[in-house]
């Protein structure tokens, strides 16, 4: 069989630990949020995989964490995302093999690059869509996408993309309504709290693109490092109303066509949002419209500047309400901050807030009364230490991303909505 025994919702037919070990040689293990990661090698091919491992006596929320990511990955088989290729149940752990990407971040590919083009990013941006098109096709919304959850799968000069990290994955079963995903990605249904789908990938989607052309997140907030509560407030806030806007002099080199497709991506209502199929249809992707002018060292330059503190050596913003969250099972809602039956998932590494890119108005804005009502309490700055699944770097920069990496929850921005 090539998915070990592992059956959900039947009776159980457990594998023996000495299965998965006798199969894999599991070594260098990292510690995440609710799994363990490990490099494992079959014992027969010789062939490197990644391993998470999750602990049934964790808990429910653990539980039914793998069971959701298996679920989800043994649906999926496309060349641009990570593909599951085994599984095992034990009577106290759950054991997912996944392929093992070795090659770099988006980040450090550009970087490391002589030229750098809109047509590189065009190339990128191409394979996201299809693999998230795919996804879609399937109504399964990802709900985490950004930069670190795409990586090239080796270090060939033309290795593919391929994207990452199915913790919070979902089908799209009617609307979904749990906050969940790295701040800076969220799209403004989910920092509202409204009922979302698919949608919510394409807007993420729009703001790696932004990244990519510019160096520059296009939601920030000038507050103090130190004072998350105000920054999040702040940084929701924009992107609620869609705050962005394509400054001088990041912007001046890149072609209106690229502005156009992150406009229609990063569209503030979600039913006149472009698709992901939609989008590779688009001129800038499947056309001729990308430039092909250096723009490496513009956009380099605030990559340095803007996300050097996250990748290189910075402390990370912590915006994760996990106390809120278990205080919230324990009852204490008033404590949690979140609406009663409003589930906050857990959240893959987070991204640290970026340096200013500009300002001003941008496109539109979601329900003016709901922004009206205020921003919720404190939110406390909990923190887990983690970092990426799929792609173990060596020893030295485990420990550094160790240090570097949070998980997190989104913080309720707005009062619940009545009926929540």
């Amino acid at each position: 069989m090539p998915f070990g025994c592992l059956t959900l919702g039947e009776k159980k037919d457990y594998n023996s630990p000495s299965e998965v070990t006798d199969k894999y040689d599991l070594g260098q293990i990292v510690k995440e949020e609710f799994c363990e990661i490990f490099r494992a090698k079959d014992r027969n091919t010789l062939k490197m995989y990644t391993c998470k491992k999750f602990h049934k006596k964790d808990g429910r929320k653990v539980r039914k964490a793998a069971k959701n990511e298996i679920m989800i990955l043994k649906m999926i088989k496309h060349h641009n995302i990570l593909q599951l290729v085994d599984t095992f149940e034990t009577k106290k752990e759950y054991f997912l093999f996944l392929e093992l990407a070795t090659g770099r971040e988006v980040f450090d590919w550009i970087l490391d690059q002589g030229y750098y083009s809109e047509r590189d990013t065009s190339n990128v941006m191409r394979q996201v869509l299809e693999a998230v098109a795919y996804l879609h096709s399937l109504k399964i919304v990802h709900r985490n996408l950004k930069l670190e959850n795409l990586v090239y799968f080796n270090r060939l000069k033309h290795s593919k993309i391929v994207i990452s990290d199915f913790q919070l994955a979902k089908l799209e079963n009617g609307l979904i309504r749990d906050p969940c995903g790295t701040p800076e990605y969220l799209a403004p249904e989910v920092v509202g709290r409204q009922r979302y789908g698919r949608p919510v990938d394409c807007w993420a989607i729009g703001v790696i693109m932004y990244i990519l052309l510019s160096g520059n997140p296009p939601f920030y907030d000038d507050a103090d490092e130190d004072d998350c509560d105000n920054r999040d407030k702040n940084l929701f806030l924009k992107i609620l109303s869609g705050d962005y806007e394509f400054d001088s002099p990041y912007w001046d080199d890149i072609s209106d066509s690229a502005k156009n497709l992150v406009a229609s991506l990063m569209e503030v209502d979600q039913d006149q949002r472009l698709t992901a199929q939609e989008a590779i249809a688009h001129e800038w992707i499947s056309g001729n419209a990308a430039s092909d002018k250096n723009i490496k060292d513009g956009v380099c330059a605030q990559i340095e500047k803007n996300f050097a503190k996250a990748k290189w050596k910075k402390a990370v913003r912590v915006t994760t309400l996990m106390k809120r969250l278990r205080a919230s099972e324990q009852g204490d809602s008033a404590a949690s901050g979140l609406a009663p039956g409003a589930a906050a998932d857990p959240n893959t590494p987070g991204v640290t807030p970026a340096a200013p890119a500009g300002g001003g108005g941008g496109g539109g804005g979601l329900l003016a009364a709901a922004i009206k009502a205020g921003l919720s309490e404190k939110a406390p700055d909990t923190q887990t230490a983690s970092m990426s699944a799929l792609s173990l770097p060596n020893a030295a920069r485990q420990e550094e991303h160790q240090q570097s990496r949070c998980n997190g929850d989104v913080p309720q921005v707005l009062p619940p909505r009545k009926g929540d």
